[in-house]
């Protein structure tokens, strides 16, 4: 059990997770698009991190100084990488996406992307996609773009049905209910998956079906009684599922 609390408190709580499992979400495209970089990798996971530390504790007071001292160096770090690794455009792309970040939960603005009722998922998916098909490649990847935006909006919605108690906005759980909730996500999920099979190499679309048959599971049985690590853990793991398993598929 206190193995379990700390893995909560360090590696999940931290936002260490959600982070890692995006960057393997971008990776798996990079592998497949054969654009595998350090630099471009290292870039990926502070992005996430900085960004999903920032939206968690920037109510937190005290803490949140400390959280802003280490997103500034983070940010220095990033554009360094950019700038000795790749160029201007990769730079404005990257400044775009951490706006877009800003732009969905920050406290100081009046009002903020969250706030929109129904909108928060596909906004979510939107920044997630525009990593993976745009930020990462040397040019627009539409295909990318849509497999990711697709998926991500859909692992959203079981999220939702966890806060559809607690949420001060309106949301597909609470709007349509958690049985039509579940569908919508299915469909999702499904069209991501029949792009997946039209577009990626047939290894990539395989490790992107038996993601997609996981992910069906952990949707169906998606409930705001479950304990929150359902969905910290397994439900957020989807998204690094597709690396590891063809990571495993080609090397094991």
């Amino acid at each position: 059990m206190n193995s379990l609390n700390l893995l909560k408190k360090y590696i999940i709580d931290s936002q260490i997770f959600v982070s890692v499992m995006g960057t393997f979400f971008a990776v798996f495209f990079m592998f497949e698009q054969d654009t595998i970089k350090t630099p471009t990798i290292a870039l990926i996971f502070i992005t996430y991190f900085s960004g999903y530390l920032y939206t968690k504790y920037q109510n937190t007071g005290k803490l949140f100084y400390k959280i802003l001292i280490f997103n500034t160096v983070s940010g220095i770090i990033s554009v360094l990488l950019i700038i000795n690794n790749h160029n201007e455009y990769r730079l404005l792309k990257w400044f775009i996406i951490v706006v877009l970040g800003l732009l969905y939960d920050s406290s100081f603005l009046k009002f903020f992307v969250r706030k929109i009722p129904l909108f928060k998922i596909f906004y979510v998916g939107l920044t997630w996609a525009l990593i993976n098909s745009w930020l990462i490649l040397p040019e627009f990847n539409s295909e990318i773009f849509w497999i990711s935006w697709l998926f991500i909006t859909a692992l959203v919605l079981p999220f939702d049905i966890r806060d559809m108690e607690s949420d001060t906005v309106v949301t597909f759980p609470r709007l349509i209910g958690v049985q039509n909730t579940k569908y919508f996500a299915y469909l999702l999920v499904f069209i991501s998956l029949m792009l997946s099979v039209l577009y990626l190499k047939t290894p990539f679309s395989t490790a992107f079906f038996i993601t997609s048959i996981f992910t069906f599971f952990l949707i169906y049985f998606s409930d705001n009684s479950n304990k929150d690590s359902y969905f910290s853990f397994w439900v957020e793991g989807c998204s690094g599922l597709p690396f590891l398993i063809i990571i495993l598929m080609k090397y094991f």
